[in-house]
């Protein structure tokens, strides 16, 4: 009875015994497991693997760790908090705001972005003015989301404000049913708005709820202060360095910059213009090795899809040619669109070898499109300016910088190629960028669409 009793109190003892911190419990197991959430502005899956600003931010940190990195994408905010506080994640890289609320079930670190929250309604339905316009409207608000909090801070002035909250969307999902029209209103982040308006250009801001609200990185209350003070240090140096500029650059550089018209013509030029060359488009991309999205991108920007478009400077056809460029590819006529889209094709895939190899993606799309503008050389002259300047050529955030400054006479004396209007390949990469980004949206609507509708001859029965 004394062995046992001895024994129980071991394992007693050894159960109250306090866990070792969870940043030594991270390094012993080499695995950081990490809960995100799936979205434009955190993570997602592409053909070429796991993407996102997040997912860029927290694989950077555990590699500063020296860790495997795991992450587990779940598709509502209120499934965050739980993972958390069960022990199945480590941390939570998902876009978190920091509130109150959270606050009592978890620790935030250094905040690494600001977002604006905005009230949105769609152009045409009457733009809500103040709170009082909106007391007799429908909202509807992601459920667990920040935008609760808000609007129930809002409540305490305004009784009579009331809302519903999903569990079952995303924000984008609510951006979508205010522009299609099944709810009056919605709460969003700016980040959010900014790339959804792209494609539903009737969005609009009625109101700004709050301005510079903090996204940070969540961790357990207990046990996590090793982990979160790592972290810190982390992004803090990474802030330093022009990392999270160069995240933010790649994921959100393109939104910046929104045309309310040209965004509607773009998508009314994809129903009535792009039909007639989409397979010129499509046979080229696979030949020369390129996404047709993109080609058909350039196309847009260079003649907005038109066959016989000719610019004072005298390129022709849908992808803008020169003549020498015609003659270097081969081409005998520039304003056949077939012939057009094919050297388009190829003169940008010739862009993109001449680009450095110690370029990743996508920064090596933004320069060779670069390149496909202004010219190689003068890309070649910019990025002597970015080494000269200390910065990192492989960027195209610091390229974007250096670009514009080939037009004035302090840079451009003292590089090989001279003069360029270096500002317009930046605006140039910028819409391409939105457009190709519309064009991948529209396509993917497409293939949804597609798979839910029945087969031709009807639904077949079972046997």
């Amino acid at each position: 009875m004394r062995v046992l009793l001895i024994i129980i109190l071991a394992s007693l003892i050894g159960t109250c015994s306090t866990p070792p911190p969870l940043l030594d419990q991270i390094l012993e197991t080499g695995e950081l497991r990490v809960v995100t959430r799936s979205s434009p502005t955190s993570y997602s899956v592409s053909p070429d693997g796991p993407t996102g600003p997040e997912y860029d931010l927290v694989r950077a940190f555990a590699e500063d760790l020296g860790v495997a990195l795991l992450m587990e994408s779940v598709d509502s905010v209120s499934e965050i908090i739980p993972l958390i506080l069960s022990g199945q994640a480590h941390m939570a890289a998902a876009g978190l705001t920091v509130t109150d609320s959270r606050r009592e079930y978890l620790h935030f670190g250094h905040p690494y972005e600001s977002v604006d929250v905005h009230l949105i309604y769609k152009l045409g339905t009457g733009r809500p003015r103040s709170i009082e316009d909106i007391l007799d409207r429908s909202i509807e608000i992601v459920a667990s989301s920040s935008h609760v909090d808000i609007l129930e801070e809002l409540k305490l002035d305004y009784p009579e404000l009331t809302w519903t909250e999903n569990a079952d969307v995303e924000f984008a999902d609510l951006l979508t049913k205010v522009a299609m029209g099944e709810v009056e209103l919605t709460v969003a982040d700016s980040p959010d708005f900014n790339i959804q308006r792209h494609f539903y250009p009737d969005l609009r801001v009625a109101l700004d709820l709050y301005v510079d609200d903090q996204i940070a990185w969540a961790f357990p209350r207990r046990n996590a202060d090793s982990l979160l003070a790592r972290a810190d240090d982390f992004l803090i140096s990474a802030d330093r360095a022009g990392m999270l500029n160069r995240v933010h650059e790649r994921y959100y550089g393109h939104t910046k910059k929104y045309d309310y018209v040209g965004t509607r013509n773009f998508i009314r030029h994809y129903e009535s213009r792009l039909p007639r060359y989409r397979a010129m488009f499509e046979q080229a991309g696979e030949e020369w090795g390129v996404d047709w999205r993109l080609l058909a991108a350039i196309g847009y920007q260079e003649s907005h899809w038109r066959a016989g478009a000719v610019s004072p400077t005298g390129v022709r056809g849908i992808m803008m040619l020169t003549q020498d460029t015609a003659d270097y590819l081969g081409i005998d006529d520039r304003e056949d669109p077939a012939n057009s889209i094919a050297g388009g094709a190829q003169y940008y895939a010739r862009q993109t070898e001449r680009v450095a190899d110690t370029v990743g993606e996508p920064d090596r799309t933004w320069m060779a499109l670069a390149a496909y503008n202004v010219g190689f050389n003068h890309v070649k002259d910019a990025r002597m300016i970015v080494e000269w300047q200390g910065g990192d050529p492989d960027t195209w955030v610091d390229m974007s910088a250096a670009l514009p400054l080939l037009a004035q006479r302090k840079w451009y004396s003292q590089v090989p190629y001279g003069y360029a209007r270096g500002w317009e390949p930046v605006l140039y990469v910028n819409n391409i960028r939105a457009y190709y980004n519309i064009l991948i949206w529209l396509t993917e609507q497409e293939e949804d669409a597609s798979a839910e509708e029945p087969p031709a001859d009807g639904p077949m029965e079972a046997p």
